[in-house]
């Protein structure tokens, strides 16, 4: 059983009091077989102080949303959609529009601090760096903020690792300076794509503890992209399950995870281990992801459902079932309403 935690925030629902909000966005690439399409009319909303956790089957979309966020998708890349951040319109935004949000106002962890830090310079010099790209103080006044948020991460003895090169430290260290480095400009909104995957469990739990931490203590946003439900429902106040491209399912997390309206969604929390299952029994979701270039069905569940019916030829609207709790599910249709 997975334990959800209660930490009591603000279910946002895409209203204005939303920091980030992405409506109907679609991201196709064209290919030698067509349009291929990555995502397909993706909206939700993360609020101020929030965690929102995307959670999916590799491939489902998950970083290309942080992409489209972040303005960091191809060039080849169909972008349709809206996506606002603090009400400033991010889709088509100049190149230098988006270079002052990324690293300052909006920053990234990813999974792997070997591929955000160089190993040709030390960790403090790089943090610093980051002050200094947004904004004009001196070297010594960069350097004095890199020491100050590597201690807030909880590095021990900051002026002596200030010098050292990314390979003398551990894994949880690195990724610490690497949460340093993103937290160093005082970001309104952070994109936490799997940042605890490569670590073990121990310390897997450090850094969402901090994650946590920070947030309470300087009100900043996490938009959690992850595929552990363990670390979704111990963090995150909201949850978007996300499939072959489209939203199947938002709610809040103790919701969903209570009564999860999506059958995807309880696929996906039927496979965890310790569901119910015999000693030795693997749970796994029968069927494959549709191939994205190829005739999509009308739910792209639906050739892998269980509840598989007529109807579902057809793209389920979203409905919602319960308080801020949707559903793009023919099954839930008749009994909801739709938002």
């Amino acid at each position: 059983m997975i334990a959800v935690s209660n930490l009591g925030a603000t279910e946002t629902t895409g209203g204005g009091s939303s920091l980030l909000d992405v409506t109907g966005l679609s991201v196709g690439y064209r290919s030698d077989r067509g349009l291929v399409s990555a995502l397909d009319d993706v909206s939700f909303a993360v609020g101020t102080s929030e965690v929102v956790g995307l959670v999916g089957e590799s491939g489902c979309g998950k970083s290309t949303v942080a992409g489209a966020v972040l303005g960091l998708l191809p060039r080849s890349a169909q972008v349709h959609g809206s996506v606002r951040f603090a009400g400033e319109e991010l889709v088509a935004a100049r190149a230098s529009v988006l270079r002052h949000l990324r690293g300052n106002r909006i920053a990234t962890i990813v999974q792997d601090p070997t591929t955000s830090l160089d190993p040709t310079f030390s960790v403090g010099q790089q943090i610093a760096e980051t002050v200094r790209a947004h904004a004009q103080v001196t070297r010594s006044v960069a350097k004095q903020r890199a020491l100050e948020v590597l201690a807030e991460v909880g590095i021990p003895d900051p002026r002596t690792r200030y010098d050292d090169p990314p390979h003398r430290l551990s894994g949880g260290m690195r990724q610490r300076v690497v949460i340093a480095a993103a937290l160093v400009n005082d970001p309104a909104l952070i994109i936490a794509d799997e940042p605890t995957t490569a670590l073990d469990v121990t310390i897997q739990a450090q850094i969402l503890a901090l994650l946590l931490r920070l947030r309470d203590d300087r009100g900043t946003a996490i938009m959690l992209i992850s595929h552990d439900l363990a670390v979704v429902a111990s963090v995150c106040d909201r949850v978007v399950t996300m499939y072959a491209g489209q939203i199947a399912e938002r709610a809040p997390t103790g919701s969903l995870f209570a009564e999860p309206g999506h059958p995807y969604t309880a696929a996906l929390l039927e496979a965890l281990p310790g569901s119910g299952h015999a000693p030795g029994e693997l749970p796994v979701i029968a069927g494959t992801v549709p191939d994205l270039a190829g005739p999509l069905p009308g739910c792209r569940f639906a050739t892998r459902c269980r509840h598989r019916f007529e109807p579902c030829d057809t793209r389920p609207p979203m409905a919602t079932v319960a308080p801020h709790h949707d559903v793009a599910c023919w099954l839930r249709v008749d009994t909801a309403e739709h938002p």
